[in-house]
């Protein structure tokens, strides 16, 4: 059966369209999943505070919130999936000094503009690095390695989990900053590396504090100093590099999250205070400073020019070094 519409039907029709078109848009936010992509592989510190967040979220929005890892390039890919997503509020991505920062540098075509392409949400805190060393190498402290190290440059190695890693650029800054040399030894993530270490064939690592505490706490390797500017309550007794006279060379794994460019401001205001207050509940700082990491809450205007002067530094870091991830 054809049906015909006379031109008073249509124009009804299109209305009629319309304004169920603009109550869609006229829906008070959210009105559907969020999706929240993490871009590394499922399982990882990151990967848990993400879905700790997320989880609260949901509760607060009566939404779900859903977390996608999205992995590769160095968390690039899933990073550059947020930065060409529609700018609704819809996708979200929990960011780190790699994705929006280290990358610009690094790779030859990142695919997106860590500053121009994002929206900060929230600054959430950092996982802190910690010099750890073979229990069979004559060093004690931060002094004590920069002497052993000078006395024969490069003959020292230090591992890393990656060219460009944070745990590189950490040991690069610091070398930088107390006028030594040694030879790296990039590893493909955290596991190979803490396991020469452990077996004596890596002689230094600026790792992460989560990725070497259990070890250096059970004896299997010693922690010599913590690159942050206080102490960890996790691990009271390693003292920070300014305590023993490295006062510049503080590096921190920080993370963010991000919504991209042109989000709606009463969107990304409504997505920024309600993810900063679910960061500032007891229960969820317990359950994410368990993991290690240092929560530090910034809202955007804070986090913004600390955004700015971390690129800055990772930058020169990177320049100086002459470092490339290709």
């Amino acid at each position: 059966m054809t049906i015909f519409l006379t031109r008073r039907m249509a124009l009804g029709f299109f209305a009629g369209a319309a304004l169920l078109s603009q109550a869609a848009l006229a829906q008070p936010y959210p009105s559907h999943v969020i999706k929240m992509v993490v871009p590394y592989p499922a399982g990882g510190p990151t990967d848990v505070i993400a879905r700790i967040v997320a989880e609260e979220m949901g509760k607060e929005f009566g939404q779900n919130v859903i977390v996608e890892n999205v992995a590769g390039a160095s968390g690039a890919i899933g990073t550059r999936a947020v930065a060409k997503a529609a700018p609704d509020g819809y996708t979200i991505v929990f960011g780190n000094n790699q994705t929006h920062g280290n990358n610009m540098f690094l790779l030859k075509e990142p695919g997106y503009d860590a500053v121009k392409d994002f929206a900060p949400l929230a600054g959430a805190g950092a996982f802190e690095h910690v010099f750890v060393v073979k229990n069979d190498l004559p060093v004690k402290s931060i002094p004590e390695l920069v002497e052993l190290a000078k006395k024969d440059p490069g003959k020292l190695n230090y591992g890393s989990t990656g060219i460009g890693s944070g745990s590189h650029l950490a040991t690069e800054l610091f070398m930088a900053r107390a006028g030594l040399k040694m030879t790296h030894v990039p590893f493909r993530g955290a596991a190979p590396l803490v396991t020469e270490l452990m077996a004596g064939r890596i002689d230094v690592s600026n790792s992460t504090l989560p990725s070497v505490l259990s070890q250096f706490q059970a004896g299997q390797m010693r922690a010599i100093g913590l690159a942050s500017p206080q102490r960890n309550p996790l691990a009271p007794d390693v003292p920070t590099l300014r305590e023993q006279g490295i006062t510049n060379a503080d590096a921190e794994s920080w993370a963010a999250f991000f919504a991209p460019a042109n989000t709606p401001k009463p969107v990304l205001d409504k997505l920024s205070g309600t993810i900063i207050a679910i960061l500032n509940k007891p229960d969820v700082k317990d359950r994410i400073t368990k993991l290690g990491f240092t929560l530090n809450v910034r809202d955007p205007e804070i986090f913004k020019p600390y955004l700015a002067k971390e690129i800055q530094t990772w930058a020169e870091i990177i320049k100086a070094a002459n470092i490339s991830a290709e």
